[in-house]
């Protein structure tokens, strides 16, 4: 594909549509998890470092969105953790294993809450480390990765596993080796793919869970925008019913 935009949208909904024919059915049991959670009145946790906590804030807390979430970043060391803020100068933190366990703790998940992870290229300690901790603690796992660029590369936590090697559930976002999707004659590639990918997948799960919520004769917990009338109000009712459990921090 030429790098242009027009380039990008055409290689993008290729991808797009791939999602759209292989990943039906790893959507819905990612679906089925987070509505068993709901129904017992768990959360459903999100964390992602880098460009891929951008799927935490995608799935918690905002309008269209399933209110009973819960984002989990990595400065959470530092607002709620206590770390000095200078612990996330370091742009490879996200490779230190040390932090799951302290992430883990802030979100002070129950037995019931559901997790989702994303990761591009789920090799890192911190991701591998939060999963295999998630896992041992008894939750059910689902996984956002790039398949195609796991498989490539070697896994840097001890244990030699990938995210997708741990996950319940692993959801494909379709993202080449590299993320990047257009090639340039000089070499390498520009326009990542998992940014858009990512954010399609975590509504895509969306939409099943409120489906199958609504089939079975009940109300989905879901947001409505705090900038139109009533919205606040709206919230803040459906929100006190997980108080102090679901942080909503600027």
């Amino acid at each position: 594909m030429a790098v242009t935009a027009h380039g990008y949208v055409s290689a993008i909904q290729s991808v797009i549509d791939r999602i759209a024919l292989t990943q039906a059915d790893n959507i819905g049991a990612a679906a089925d998890h987070i509505v068993s959670a709901i129904r017992t009145g768990g959360l459903l946790q999100a964390f992602g470092t880098g460009h891929s906590e951008a799927v935490a804030v995608d799935f918690a807390g905002r309008a269209g969105g399933l209110v009973p979430t819960n984002k989990i970043l990595l400065r959470d060391l530092v607002v709620y953790g206590g770390e000095d803020p200078k612990i996330l100068e370091n742009e490879k933190l996200e490779r230190d294993p040390s932090i799951a366990v302290k992430l883990y703790e802030i979100a002070a998940p129950r037995p019931e809450d559901v997790f989702v992870m994303a990761s591009q290229s789920g090799i890192n300690g911190g991701i591998v480390e939060m999963a295999l901790l998630i896992k041992q603690r008894g939750h059910k796992l689902i996984a956002i990765t790039s398949v195609e660029h796991t498989v490539r590369v070697a896994p840097r936590h001890p244990s030699g596993k990938r995210l997708a090697d741990i996950a319940d559930v692993v959801l494909d976002n379709g993202a080449p080796y590299g993320d990047a999707l257009l090639s340039l004659d000089s070499g390498g590639a520009v326009c990542p793919v998992s940014s858009v990918t990512n954010a399609l997948i975590a509504q895509l799960v969306v939409a099943e869970v409120v489906r199958r919520i609504e089939a079975a004769g009940e109300v989905a917990p879901v947001y409505l925008s705090a900038n139109v009338p009533g919205g606040d109000e709206h919230n803040h009712t459906l929100e006190s019913r997980y108080a102090g459990r679901v942080r909503r921090t600027a």
